[in-house]
């Protein structure tokens, strides 16, 4: 669980002069290589020996302590690691660095919950490059009332809030002045030389790079340290300014190469983008031509179905037109030959029964025509009758 903070971003809580030359400071960009809570604990421990925001001597910029408390504002501790700060048992240094977070970082209204613990420790330290010693306990309770540390400027603690601290104090019998040991309570009241502010960014800047401000009479060119510094960083601008426009010539030649490369690029996918048009129109001509076949083939096919079926109906009526006929006439001859030849036997039997009775034509009469043969004559006539010959028949 992270720190309960005010919410303000901290370019807002620190100094505008200080947080730009920490920005801007070459070991804070060197500090990028340190990627956890323990690692910058260890470079506190081999690095820090005093917790003031600016270096002292000649080159003036931010301190290594500030520097590292600026890391850890970008790490944004949790509650846990702020408490293995504050107990930490191997360097004093670290567990400041832990109370300026806080006096930084936290809500006002949590500072006293936070501090009141470490109100009376008596372990000693010096916090500002002087060698002066005080204790951890003094340096809270510094924290806590002053408004300034050391020439640059704390989060202002609410009124209300520095009452109930104020009041707690009392009740602990523990002063309620500033003792001094984190500068003195304005800014205008600082005499130490060693700890003075720069007086604005532009003039923090030019000292940390070695340059001369023309506006402070302290940075002129009187110093032989200073004069083997500019040197140096003569030589170093010129070679930057060689390398930069080294790197510029290569740059506009990455330039060049990188606009024809996206002209290729955009050529190509022209190119691709008409290729895939043709293919387009290539398969629709395709898929067209093939429904159209498709058509002629079904047109086709129904039309030849159509013809074949007109052309059997056709076939299949004259052939049983064809057929009809010939049966029906077999039928009817042989319906009709029974009857034709009884009637042909019936015949032939009345003519024998007529020559049996009458006698053959072709035999001679009797003159008179009587006797036996006339009576057969009247029977004959008679039988023929009966017999079922036609009365008509001669």
């Amino acid at each position: 669980m992270e720190i309960q903070s005010s919410g303000r971003p901290i370019d807002t809580l620190m100094e505008k002069v200080l947080c730009m030359n920490i920005l801007s400071s070459d070991y804070f960009k060197e500090l990028f290589r340190l990627k956890t809570y323990h690692e910058v604990i260890d470079e506190i421990y081999n690095q820090v020996d005093h917790v003031e925001p600016w270096m002292t001597g000649n080159c003036r910029g931010p301190s290594t302590a500030f520097c590292l408390l600026y890391k850890f504002f970008t790490m944004k501790l949790t509650v846990k690691q702020m408490h293995g700060l504050l107990k930490h048992p191997d360097s004093p240094y670290i567990r400041a660095v832990g109370f300026l977070y806080l006096r930084y970082v936290a809500e006002p209204k949590t500072l006293w919950g936070w501090y009141e613990p470490y109100i009376k420790d008596d372990e000693e330290f010096s916090p500002g490059s002087n060698g002066k010693m005080t204790t951890m306990g003094v340096y809270v309770r510094d924290l806590l009332l002053g408004q300034y540390y050391f020439d640059t400027l704390l989060p202002r603690v609410p009124l209300p809030m520095m009452r109930q601290i104020t009041t707690s104090l009392e009740k602990m019998k523990l002063p309620t002045k500033l003792s001094g040991v984190t500068g003195d309570s304005t800014r205008m009241g600082a005499d130490d030389s060693t700890a003075r502010r720069p007086p604005s960014v532009k003039a923090s800047l030019s000292v940390s790079f070695g340059q001369r401000a023309p506006h402070r009479a302290s940075t002129r060119d009187s110093s032989p340290v200073r004069k083997a510094v500019v040197d140096r960083d003569r030589d170093r601008d010129r070679e930057r300014s060689v390398d930069r426009s080294r790197d510029k010539e290569r740059s506009y030649d990455d330039r060049d190469r990188d606009r024809d490369r996206a002209r290729d690029r955009d050529r190509e996918r022209d190119r691709e983008r008409d290729r895939d048009r043709e293919r387009d129109r290539d398969r629709d001509r395709e898929r067209d031509r093939d429904s159209r076949d498709r058509r002629d083939r079904d047109r086709d096919y129904h039309r030849s179905s159509k013809e074949r079926r007109d052309y059997d109906r056709d076939r299949y009526s004259s052939r049983r037109s064809r057929s009809r006929s010939p049966r029906r006439d077999s039928h009817e001859r042989h319906r009709d030959s029974p009857f034709r030849g009884e009637k042909k036997e019936t015949v032939s039997n009345n003519l024998q029964k007529l020559k049996d009775l009458y006698g053959d034509a072709s035999q001679p009469k009797n003159d008179n025509g009587a006797g036996p043969e006339g009576v057969r004559k009247g029977t004959g006539t008679e039988e023929v009758i009966r017999l079922g010959g036609s009365s008509s028949w001669r």
